[in-house]
């Protein structure tokens, strides 16, 4: 202060031919010591500064540089605010100071709380801590600082273990129980928002039992103090100081020492004596060291002469030149680049209060303002305590935050760091971990939020992120995977000509179909044969013909359904199936025909020879025609997506477009059958040597009892095995059909042929 002072007197562009006087004042920490001292300024002085003609003013107080704690500079404030004093501190930082209705003449050079709390809480963030414990002086500076940088770490996700408060006058057992919170906790980061005073002694409490490793976040009141780095266990530790700066001709000031300098302060004197080790003037006469004037200061290496670290130095440098700036605007004109000053000229504080508002200078490249809270810009060093390869600590800056940058780029890192234990790896401070993805976070009941459990993601669910809160559904056609982190499109199933399933059935289909034009080929090599001319060889024929495709409309059933697929499937198999049923009961009818013609006075078989036969057949087949053709016209089957039966899957099949057409396809069918069964079971009886009544009812027995089974099967079945039920239906009656009607007469054809004949055939004793 007295340097800057003298800078100014000197200078002959700021106040140039104005001296500033002062006065300094030691309030030891104390209250009562800080306010005796404001009251007496603010009353004015006695004796005074300056005497003389030419001081204009003596003894009127301008502006007062202080006080360097929170707590007794809200006081002072109180006091000199209604007097227009302006009060500007170096070294107060609480938030509270920045309400202007409160202390309306208060100003500092050191950046408000406030900033330094956004910047811790934005620093924990940023090293991934989620689980902190708090330790606050309890004071002004730790209470109020605390509380605002409690409010930015909520706002971050940021969960406190603890948050305890303590003061240097409070009793051991107080500082004692809160090492024993730090030593107990779960916590690895310990954010210290305390003055130095206070954390000094709760750390030569926590020497005394060392603790778990802890990682130490600070404040700029102690984080740079270089005292502190004797706590070795504090290695690694991390937090915000004032930026490091350089003030030309300070060092050359502190060590421009003559022995009447030293001997007229008693704290130089007694500076003098402990660093030499000796005794000066009258104090020295009967002690053995007595300072005989060959001591060097330069010699020696202390926190007096070591300007390396001005950091809080420069804050009462930028203080003083702020006053004299306000002074200099309220004194002092400009005209043609000559600045005169009025020393005769009477001011008051209030004008140098308003002028403070308006400085804006640069001293020694450093900014100095104030904005309307009387805040500077707030702009602060990353300092990191690590340790050197000699084994001492030392304070390395790592970083800048300046908080007039835009939102996101305030903080830069631009070193490693050591942590704790003198670790290279950030450690590790959560509640709970994180969870992976695939989970999500599920608060543990009664805790904070950053303690939870980490719960699978429900079926159909994923989160893709590390501590997701939620999960998501998948779109409809997409599935989680195993680990539910991953939406993937669900595999589309259909009955694949690629599959065992798929092949086993087309197997079957084609081998019936061969097996049916074999025995085709059988009764057309054999057609003169009786026989086959008794059993209605046109009929048969046809009959055979609609079996074969009653056998190869199976296929379209396997594969992807298509539009054109889907349409030709069911109604393929409708009209082929109509056409076989229309065959076996005009061979029923003939049967019975044939009967009732070989009775006396009957000639029946003339009304159903074989023009009326075709006529039957097309008659019924046609009427299954127009039921198809209605179906395809109105609501015709289409492809879909089966999103419905499995969840993880997607089932590509054929919408029947009406229940109404498909059911009444099946029905007419049935109603075919049945009809002919009838007519069957009438016949059965009938004497013959080869009864085809017989051979008739075996078959449309075993058609209907697969039909019937195939209805519950069908509505039951999932998926593919839907499309693979209907198939089996076909092939099974298409297979009993061909069996119980054509088998029994190949087999004579080809192995009995000596009953072959028209003989036996009529031979009804043999029946």
């Amino acid at each position: 202060m007295i340097f800057a002072i003298e800078e100014i007197n000197n200078s002959t562009e700021l106040l140039p031919g104005i001296k500033l006087g002062y006065q300094i004042y030691d309030s030891c920490a104390s209250m009562p010591v800080a306010l005796h001292v404001t009251f007496q300024l603010s009353s004015g002085l006695d004796p005074v500064f300056y005497t003389g003609d030419n001081c204009s003013q003596s003894g009127t107080v301008m502006a007062i540089v202080g006080e360097s704690g929170s707590t007794r500079s809200i006081s002072m404030s109180h006091i000199i605010g209604p007097f227009n004093i302006p009060q500007v501190s170096y070294f107060a930082t609480c938030a509270c100071l920045s309400d202007k209705q409160q202390y309306p003449s208060f100003f500092r050079t050191i950046p408000s709380d406030q900033f330094q709390a956004d910047a811790l809480a934005k620093l924990v963030k940023h090293f991934g801590w989620t689980w902190i414990g708090a330790i606050r002086s309890d004071s002004d500076y730790g209470n109020n600082g605390m509380a605002s940088f409690l409010d930015a770490a909520h706002k971050e996700g940021i969960c406190v273990e603890y948050s305890e408060s303590f003061y240097r006058t409070h009793p051991r057992s107080r500082i004692q129980r809160v090492a024993d919170i730090i030593r107990r906790s779960t916590a690895v980061v310990v954010v210290a928002f305390t003055a130095l005073g206070d954390l000094r002694i709760l750390l030569e409490e926590l020497s005394l039992k060392p603790s778990p490793p802890r990682q130490w976040i600070g404040t700029e009141s102690w984080v740079t103090d270089s005292d502190m780095l004797r706590f070795s266990f504090c290695a690694g530790a991390i937090g915000f100081g004032i930026e490091k700066s350089v003030i030309p001709g300070l060092r050359d000031f502190l060590l421009d020492l003559s022995p009447s300098k030293v001997a007229a302060s008693p704290v130089l004197t007694e500076f003098w004596e402990e660093e030499f080790n000796c005794r000066l003037g009258q104090r020295s006469a009967t002690e053995i060291n007595v300072c005989d004037g060959t001591e060097d200061i330069e010699t020696i290496q202390s926190p007096y002469t070591d300007t390396s670290q001005l950091r809080i130095t420069n804050m009462v440098y930028k203080a003083v030149y702020a006053i004299a700036h306000a002074i200099h605007n309220a004194m002092c004109q400009e005209t043609q680049s000559i600045t005169q000053c009025d020393k005769f000229t009477s001011i008051k504080s209030k004008q140098v209060l308003t002028q403070l508002k308006k400085v804006k200078f640069s001293q020694n490249g450093y900014d100095v303002s104030f904005d309307a809270n009387g805040d500077p810009v707030a702009t602060y060093e990353l300092v990191n305590w690590q340790q050197s390869e000699s084994g001492s600590i030392e304070l390395v800056t790592v970083g800048h935050y300046d908080a007039s940058l835009p939102v996101g780029q305030e903080f830069h890192i631009n070193r490693n760091l050591t942590w704790m234990e003198g670790g290279t790896q950030v450690p590790l401070s959560v509640c709970s971990d994180s969870c992976p993805a695939g989970t999500r976070k599920v608060v543990q009941k009664g805790k904070p939020i950053c303690c939870y459990d980490c719960i699978l993601c429900p079926e159909g669910e994923i989160s893709n992120a590390t501590d997701s809160p939620e999960c998501f559904p998948c779109s409809k056609e997409f599935w989680p995977n195993a680990k539910r982190d991953t939406c993937l499109p669900k595999p589309v199933e259909f009955l694949s000509f690629n599959e065992g399933l798929g092949i086993i059935l087309a197997a079957f289909s084609v081998g019936g179909a061969c097996l049916t034009i074999m025995t085709a080929a059988v009764f057309h090599r054999h057609r003169t044969s009786p026989i086959v001319r008794a059993n209605n060889s046109e009929l048969s024929f046809l009959l055979l013909f609609s079996l074969t495709l009653c056998f190869l409309c199976s296929l379209t059933f396997i594969g992807a359904p298509s539009e054109w697929s889907c349409m030709l499937r069911h109604t393929t198999f409708g009209i082929t199936f109509v056409l076989c049923m229309s065959c076996v009961l005009g061979k029923t009818i003939v049967v019975l025909m044939a009967f009732k013609a070989t009775l006396p006075g009957r000639n029946v078989m003339k009304w159903f020879g074989p023009p009326q036969q075709r006529l039957t057949v097309v008659s019924f087949t046609s009427i299954q025609v127009v039921i198809c053709t209605l179906w395809l016209v109105l609501s015709p089957p289409f492809p879909m997506k089966n999103l419905t039966t499995y969840k993880e899957r997607i089932i590509l099949e054929c919408a029947l477009g009406s229940a109404i057409g498909f059911w009444a396809v099946l029905g007419y069918i049935g109603l075919l059958a049945v009809f002919c069964f009838v007519l069957a079971v009438l016949a059965r009886k009938l004497p013959d040597n080869f009864n085809e009544a017989k051979l008739i009812t075996f078959s449309m027995l075993i058609f209907c009892a697969v039909w019937v089974t195939f209805i519950p099967a069908y509505v039951s079945s999932p998926g593919k095995f839907t499309v693979a039920v209907e198939i089996f239906a076909i092939l099974a009656s298409s297979f009993g059909l061909i069996l119980c009607i054509f088998a029994p007469k190949c087999f004579i054809i080809l192995f009995k042929p000596e009953k072959n004949t028209k003989k036996h055939l009529m031979n009804k004793s043999q029946f």
